[in-house]
């Protein structure tokens, strides 16, 4: 057998880096090479947010594979790529907050950081069958060694912690869901999403699988003794979890909120309505919380606490796993 001359083998293995075909690390005098999987390479073609004619071709192909059959095995797990991180102060009771629960924490934990194009919104905004998504998008946040990859290849920008924080800001502000990668230690990749767009919240709506992205260890508690029935709630919500209802004695309430430039602010209920939850459907974003004027909504922790796998490694074998016992057992799948 012929070898390759390892020069030109290395430059051939940069190229196909610098395309997202192979993930290539760094460390002292060694450089590793690894195959990326068609899940991550199905990111990292519109990670640099390129118009170019090969981005405005694969961008169509891209999408109809996502929904002929390239998610099908999402349906069958329950742990998902991305667990929903509550936005910064929507958590009632901050006593108990886990490190990975906590998106301070999470970005205490950091030491690089990068931006791409939300690939998701992306392919969608090149494709000429789906209408423009109106929200930003170069929001997805990542970190450490993926970071490094990234911006040495070409495909996002380092930032640093100033602007990761201002962007999840920014995307709280607009109602984005900040979904984390789904694992206790080593994050990578806070996304930003969408329900039009994103691959998990269009699993649940357009696919039909039983759940989006996997729910942080929250929900929503309201207080319908303030709340004045102005449906911003129901309206951000990207799993439709909320709804108003008729509450009759709550028209004309007056709910006094504190206002930083009118001091305190009278907020009437006019309509006799109040929001209400399905808990069935709450992931425990916040992302309906964040925006409450009268604060009427809060996340409390639930009852049962489901803890992510603890690396990614964990989170790949539980995932293999899930995927046998369910087709060990189709029966009990839908």
């Amino acid at each position: 057998m012929k070898q390759t001359d390892p020069a030109q083998l290395s430059q051939q293995l940069d190229a196909l880096a610098k395309k997202g075909f192979v993930f290539r690390v760094v460390k002292g005098d060694t450089v590793r090479y690894s195959l990326n999987d068609a899940f991550f390479t199905q990111r990292t073609t519109f990670w640099p947010g390129r118009k170019d004619e090969r981005s405005k071709t694969l961008a169509p192909l891209a999408n109809q594979y996502y929904y002929h059959g390239f998610f099908d095995p999402y349906a069958e797990v329950n742990t998902k790529g991305l667990r929903a991180l509550p936005i910064e102060g929507t958590i009632e009771d901050t006593r108990e907050i886990l490190p990975y629960e906590e998106v301070t924490k999470v970005l205490d934990s950091q030491d690089y950081f990068t931006v791409t194009t939300c690939p998701c919104k992306h392919r969608k905004n090149l494709d000429p069958d789906f209408p423009n998504c109106e929200h930003p998008t170069e929001v997805c946040l990542h970190f450490g060694r993926l970071g490094h990859y990234i911006v040495e290849n070409g495909l996002g920008r380092e930032i640093t912690r100033r602007e990761a924080e201002d962007i999840l800001h920014q995307c709280a502000e607009v109602g984005l869901v900040h979904g984390i990668a789904n694992q206790q230690e080593g994050v990578d990749t806070i996304c930003n999403c969408c329900k039009c767009c994103c691959i998990w919240f269009e699993a649940f709506y357009k696919l039909k699988h039983s759940m989006s992205m996997s729910p942080s260890n929250y929900h929503i508690r309201i207080n319908s003794q303030t709340c004045i029935g102005c449906g911003l709630c129901v309206k951000r919500c990207p799993m439709e979890a909320l709804h108003l209802e008729d509450l009759p004695e709550a028209k004309g309430r007056v709910t006094v909120v504190a206002s930083e430039k009118e001091g305190k602010k009278e907020l009437k209920n006019k309509i006799g309505k109040v929001s209400v939850v399905n808990p069935d459907f709450c992931i425990g974003c916040g992302v309906c919380a964040y925006k409450c004027q009268t604060k009427s909504l809060v996340l409390e922790r639930r009852e049962v606490i489901q803890y992510p796998p603890q690396t990614g490694r964990d989170y790949v074998m539980q995932f293999i796993a899930e995927r046998q016992a369910a087709q060990a057992h189709p029966e009990q799948q839908r």
